[in-house]
């Protein structure tokens, strides 16, 4: 397998778990992962937010970790990166803002190559235009925002991940498992029990 190097899309309150373990399991299977935020540079910082799914009529919210960032936003070449991962949490409301993050979007999906977005990372993918025609899965409260922009809003349970060509999507970290597995054999990534 050859390594690849991936891009991560994080901002000030991604959720934890969804910055934290594709970002660390990416770099366990050898993958080079560089997470960026606008308006910061490598080493500096941003605020993890902890969703947890209780019982309530949405998600609970507890303040997460310091994630520290391994890459400079400014002067990112996206045709230097094989993949492109978008965690979600609160982030991706305020990131697809940005026309430089929209710009990094579409250039993975013109190019084709693989994307991988879980809970309110596809807010991002929508806001680039990159889901007209597509089927993806996200947090239930993100399903109008996919159909609003063309694309079909895939059904899948809370651990389930789904699959359009290369775009891996799904609802929340609990999908961790399938998600990651399923973004793994569209990198090519070939792991051996």
């Amino acid at each position: 397998m050859a390594a690849k190097k991936i891009l991560m899309l994080v901002g000030d309150y991604v959720e934890d778990y969804e910055v934290m373990v594709p970002f660390q399991t990416l770099l366990t299977v050898g993958h080079t992962v560089h997470a960026v935020c606008p308006g910061k540079e490598a080493g500096d910082k941003v605020r993890t937010a902890i969703h947890d799914f209780e019982g309530d009529q949405t998600y609970s919210e507890k303040r997460g970790h310091d994630f520290a960032l391994t890459a400079t936003f400014a002067g990112v070449r996206p045709e230097d990166y094989d993949a492109l991962v978008i965690p979600g949490g609160r982030a991706p409301e305020y990131l697809r803002l940005n026309p430089q993050v929209i710009a990094i979007v579409k250039h993975f999906f013109a190019a084709n190559k693989p994307v991988a977005a879980i809970c309110h990372g596809p807010q991002i993918l929508a806001a680039a235009g990159a889901l007209k025609g597509r089927t993806c899965n996200a947090y239930p409260a993100v399903g109008p925002d996919i159909a609003l922009c063309g694309g079909t809003f895939a059904e899948v349970p809370i651990d389930g991940a789904h699959v359009d060509g290369n775009l891996v999507t799904a609802p929340a970290w609990p999908a961790h498992p399938a998600w990651l597995r399923a973004f793994l054999k569209v990198l090519g990534t070939k792991i051996e029990a």
